[in-house]
């Protein structure tokens, strides 16, 4: 089966223009705490001056909109009489002269015993509020012990220097993760009274090792939720349990710890805290902190010459058979404007031979390293060594790396850096003076959270988000309205999705067995997963309670990130340089791929999947790799559907295969395609659940879609339905796929498919089939009420379509879906 697929989307309502002091640009700011290594007053020049010349360097102004997020002074508070001399003397020493409102309210609330969310801007000083709680009780009590998650590594090993630099006696802060040394971690858990980790080594290594934990846990006062806003989806649903689990183990040893979360500024942090931790959450989001002025640039590539070999080839139209669809690297195989990643890379050595300390966020591994490397070529162009000062930052670099690639931006030793979102999150940066955006990240919320890295306490910061020339970024560059006027998206996690609780409650029964009354901590839905536990033979019932009957642990997967890692190494040298995530191998590793690591080049000579290695010899080609990938959908049983004459909706499994079958070789300096080379490796399966409906061709023609517009309106219906699924399934929709055709060989008919994007389902289909007229109507109405004249990312465009949002029909449809509504009883 082939058809037109989609694997992410973007929000389908259209959000009216808020107020700029109540929208998330409100809330970039700078933040108290210890300044950031000082490069000296006057180095470089002023955003707005910087601005002016970055924008006079080419024959056109790409600049379509700037926004100018005011200066904001912050509102003190005193220290809080509870906190003792010796803190607040050691924050003093910091450079904290005093806490912020929203830091003193979270942190008495925290301290008071409630359960608190503070949700405020980038660079708030959201970690003052919870170490200012934690350090007092770990000072007041010498035996009390807090534990902090984090969801990166990284941003764990910059609260533990946070932490350390305090230097208060006692608190022995440690990092306690999968580079943990294992000579190192004996003392950690006996000594360490402050442990920094992530959900990963809560759920693989501290809850299944509790009894050797019982000491840290008996005394355990706080538990600290950084970045929780990132615990989303399938994989928020996930560490929700975890963290159920770890109030589990709490309880038995006889602690109530209290909860402390920090979120980026998100819509209703307080009911996704609470859904999150399974407690009633105070949320605290007036920031009191002070912000200095940003400048935010939209910033469009300029169009290239026809002749430069790089113009784009002619979709495929509506009438046009649809072809399978193909995932390039980020940028379209022949574009019709300069490349985003040129640009972003133009712009950063700019930025860097003005002397302005810069971070460029690049969405791909790949381009953070094209953008660095080209970067690093035009500074050397310039002047000779002046590239040294600019890198790249990815995830898959070894820890060394990363932590000297940290220190090195923070200390002002480097200049530029292009990183994935792998410094979206917290990590202490906010030193830097600008920030590229390169292409947009797929939410608001990530969007000013990367914006938010720029900026000095009180300095004013630039900020530029470079479009792709793909039809959203496209989009927002020339409605700002739809960037600077909306809210950010609330942060969505059903922890009762059937899925995701019952190899929760198996791993819980590992650690201990389940009595009746764990069945209230894990929520609604527990009851069932155990029975059908029992019934599979995984538990077995005893007066007791319910025990685990095998051996082996359960394999939970947390984030699903498709498998084991894949080593790189040198095959000249066996010297490790890297990893890549399994899902990621074969379009970055396959045989003849060039992989870029800190600016040096390799081919793959051998990609070893049963043994997770890939093979690599370093070369300098002047070509590019972009592999290339087929999907296909079929159907694989259907346990529910409802006959609505003309209409059927159907509820069942489905396979979703995937291959990698080609890459393409272009020419680094012009992007010409020099040749399309067969590979030959194998498919990749993913059975789950989908809802799908089919329509008649005749009731289309009757409702006035012509049989060439057919792909589009089936396209566009698809994209809006599964931007309003989170309406009534509570998931992300980073979590579903989706695809449309006009005939499906398994239903002989045009039809739309909604996908889980996890193995077996993780039930979003199953709630979308059980309020399908409801999740229809609702986007039925958001297509038809949003003011565009022919659809734009609020109403049928999707942020990833895989057939870069063509064909798409926004009236036809509107003429779909009230087919759908007319005959669906509901």
């Amino acid at each position: 089966m082939q058809g037109v697929t989609s694997n992410d989307f973007s929000s389908a309502r259209h959000t009216p223009r808020h107020d700029l002091e109540s929208s998330p640009a409100a809330t970039v700011s700078a933040g108290p705490g210890p300044a950031p290594a000082d490069l000296g007053p006057g180095l470089g020049p002023s955003p707005t001056d910087l601005l002016r010349r970055l924008r006079a360097r080419g024959a056109a102004d790409p600049v379509t909109h700037v926004e100018r997020v005011p200066a904001r002074a912050g509102v003190p508070a005193p220290w809080p009489s509870w906190a003792p001399e010796e803190l607040r003397t050691a924050f003093t020493g910091r450079g904290v002269v005093a806490p912020w409102q929203h830091q003193a309210e979270a942190a008495t609330l925290a301290y008071e015993g409630q359960h608190v969310v503070v949700a405020t801007g980038t660079a708030s000083g959201k970690s003052l509020a919870y170490q200012l709680p934690a350090l007092a009780t770990l000072l007041a009590d010498p035996r009390a012990t807090v534990l902090y998650l984090a969801p990166t590594k990284a941003l764990a090993a910059d609260q533990l220097r946070a932490v350390a630099a305090l230097e208060l006696e006692g608190v022995r802060p440690a990092c306690y993760d999968g580079d943990t040394p294992r000579a190192e971690r004996e003392w950690i858990r006996r000594h360490s009274r402050f442990v920094l980790t992530n959900p990963d080594m809560l759920h693989h290594g501290i809850l299944p090792g509790h009894a050797q934990w019982s000491g840290f846990l008996r005394r355990l006062a706080y538990v600290v939720i950084d970045e929780c806003h990132t615990y989303r989806g399938v994989f928020g649903s996930h560490v929700a349990h975890v963290l159920r689990r770890l109030r589990r183990q709490c309880a038995r040893f006889g602690a109530t710890p209290v909860f402390v979360l920090a979120s980026a500024t998100s819509g209703d942090p307080a009911t996704a805290a609470g859904r999150l931790t399974g407690l009633p959450v105070t949320a605290v989001t007036e920031d009191a902190s002070p912000r200095g002025g940003v400048t935010f640039a939209l910033w469009e590539p300029p169009l290239l010459p026809p002749d430069s070999g790089s113009a784009s080839p002619v979709p495929p139209g509506p009438s046009s058979p649809v072809p399978p669809q193909t995932h390039g690297d980020h940028d379209d195989l022949r574009q019709v404007r300069r490349s985003a990643l040129r640009e972003t890379a133009d712009l950063l050595a700019d930025t860097v031979a003005e002397g302005v300390r810069t971070l460029a966020f690049v969405r791909s591994r790949k381009g953070a390293e094209v953008v660095a490397a080209n970067a690093r070529r035009a500074l050397d162009d310039a002047v000779p060594g002046l590239g040294d000062r600019v890198a790249a930052y990815r995830g898959g670099y070894l820890r060394e790396e990363r932590r000297e690639l940290e220190r090195a931006l923070l200390h002002g030793d480097l200049l530029g850096l292009a990183s994935t979102n792998a410094l979206e999150l917290g990590v202490d940066l906010v030193g830097l003076d600008a920030v590229l955006i390169c292409g947009y990240p797929g939410t608001r919320a990530s969007l000013w959270q990367q914006a938010g890295r720029a900026g000095r306490s009180g300095q004013e910061a630039l900020a530029v988000l470079v479009a792709r020339d793909d039809p959203l970024d496209t989009y927002l560059v020339h409605h700002p309205e739809a960037i600077f006027g909306a809210p950010v998206e609330a942060t969505v996690l059903d922890p009762a999705n059937p899925y995701v609780l019952a190899p929760q409650l198996a791993c819980a029964a590992v650690e201990a067995p389940l009595t009746p009354a764990d069945l209230a901590l894990f929520g609604d839905g527990a009851k069932e997963a155990v029975d059908e536990l029992v019934a599979a033979g995984a538990l077995r019932q005893r007066p007791t309670g319910w025990y685990w009957r095998h051996r082996e642990r359960p394999e939970v997967d947390l984030r699903g990130e498709g498998g084991a890692p894949v080593a790189v190494v040198e095959s000249s040298t066996g010297r490790l340089l890297g990893t890549v995530d399994g899902g990621s191998s074969h379009f970055l590793l396959h045989p003849g791929a060039v992989y870029l690591h800190q600016g040096v080049s390799y081919v793959v000579d051998q990609l070893d999947l049963a043994d997770g290695c890939a093979l690599v010899h370093a070369e300098e080609p002047d070509w590019s790799t972009h592999a290339r990938d087929v999907t296909e959908l079929s159907v694989v049983s259907v346990r529910s559907y409802v006959d609505a004459g003309p209409v059927g909706m159907f509820l069942g499994e489905v396979d979703v295969t995937s291959q990698v079958v080609s890459y393409q070789r272009r020419r680094i300096a012009t992007g010409e395609v020099i040749d399309t080379r067969p590979l030959d490796l194998p498919t990749r399966e993913l059975r789950t659940v989908a809802v799908w409906f089919t329509l008649s061709p005749q009731s289309l023609a009757l409702a006035g879609v012509q049989t060439a517009d057919v792909p589009g309106a089936l396209h566009a219906a698809e994209h809006a339905a599964i931007g309003l699924l989170p309406l009534m399934a509570t998931c992300d929709r980073w979590d579903i796929g989706g695809l449309s055709t006009a005939l499906h060989p398994d239903t002989e008919a045009p039809t739309v498919f909604v996908y889980d994007g996890h193995p077996g389902g993780a039930g979003f289909a199953e709630r979308a089939y059980g309020t399908a007229a409801a999740w229809l109507r609702a986007t039925r109405d958001a297509i038809a009420e949003c003011g565009c004249e022919t659809g734009c990312p609020s109403c049928v465009q999707s942020p990833k379509c895989g057939n870069g949002n063509n064909p798409l029909s926004k009236p036809d449809a509107i003429r779909v879906l009230d087919v759908v509504l007319t005959n669906l009883p509901g």
